[in-house]
């Protein structure tokens, strides 16, 4: 499990709970944050306009891919970059040929799809295509996942205003009951802080860490491409493993020297 996401996402509520609290009324002042109209009217406005907006079963797969900012991606780009190192030197004095074999063993289903078209003989440039076509498969998949998280949050303050001038509507309404002018300025100003809410403590972040994961997957991909490529056109294992290693940060790069890199040529 993803602990930022846990703690970041928690620790949000804790500040906000913490705020109200100290803010005179004590735990008290709590109920005072709560008024069911106006969870109807943001919280229930905006999912209902996205649900209005997409697919069924586009909307529950948006609604689902929140809890992929919980789980940590299975993804070591300098362990990948030894990988196809290893390949390579398999290749270099074995043949290309020989990778059917050590594909077999990869777990990785977009690596061993490339290692296949080479070890059937398919043009380089045949190659880069297909596999970039699938990267932009994979890419466009993540973003509309995205974009939901994205469009929610344009959508949280959007009917929180729509909420604000229900209440302002109603409070101008009954100017001359003074004791109606509270309630409704109440459902005019909470309405406001749920848009803001669901905005900036949910679609904000799940956004983010989705971002955050896409971009390291189509890193790792970008890496696999170029790796295979250059396999596939007999380049030197260190010349590989020096191309490959400008993907990464210069840390990343220290830690991955220190593993060892590839084999010089025989």
């Amino acid at each position: 499990m993803d602990l930022a996401s846990v703690i970041g996402l928690v620790l949000c509520g804790v500040l906000i709970v913490f705020g109200i609290v100290n803010s005179g009324g004590g735990f008290g002042a709590m109920k005072n944050f709560f008024d069911l109209p106006s969870v109807l009217i943001t919280i229930g406005g905006s999912f209902s306009c996205m649900l209005a907006s997409y697919q069924m079963a586009d909307f529950v797969g948006g609604l689902k891919s929140i809890s992929l900012i919980f789980k940590v991606p299975t993804i070591n780009t300098p362990e990948m970059i030894q990988k196809i190192i290893e390949l390579s030197n398999v290749a270099r004095k074995e043949g290309l040929l020989s990778l059917e074999e050590a594909a077999s063993d990869l777990n990785d289903e977009f690596l061993k799809k490339g290692i296949l078209l080479i070890v059937d003989g398919t043009d380089p440039e045949l190659v880069r295509a297909i596999m970039e076509t699938e990267l932009i498969s994979v890419e466009g998949r993540h973003k509309a996942k995205i974009g939901f998280w994205d469009a929610l949050g344009a959508m949280g303050p959007a009917w929180g205003m729509i909420g604000t001038l229900i209440g302002l509507v109603n409070m101008l309404q009954a100017m001359d009951d003074p004791s109606a002018l509270g309630p409704n300025m109440a459902v005019a100003l909470i309405t406001t802080l749920y848009g803001s809410l669901l905005a900036n403590w949910l679609c904000a972040p799940v956004s983010s860490k989705l971002k955050e994961n896409n971009g390291q997957e189509v890193m790792l991909k970008e890496i696999m491409i170029e790796g295979l490529l250059s396999i596939q056109a007999g380049e030197n294992p260190r010349v590989i493993e020096e191309k490959l290693k400008s993907f990464l940060s210069p840390q990343e790069r220290q830690s991955s020297g220190e593993e060892g890199g590839g084999e010089a040529d025989g």
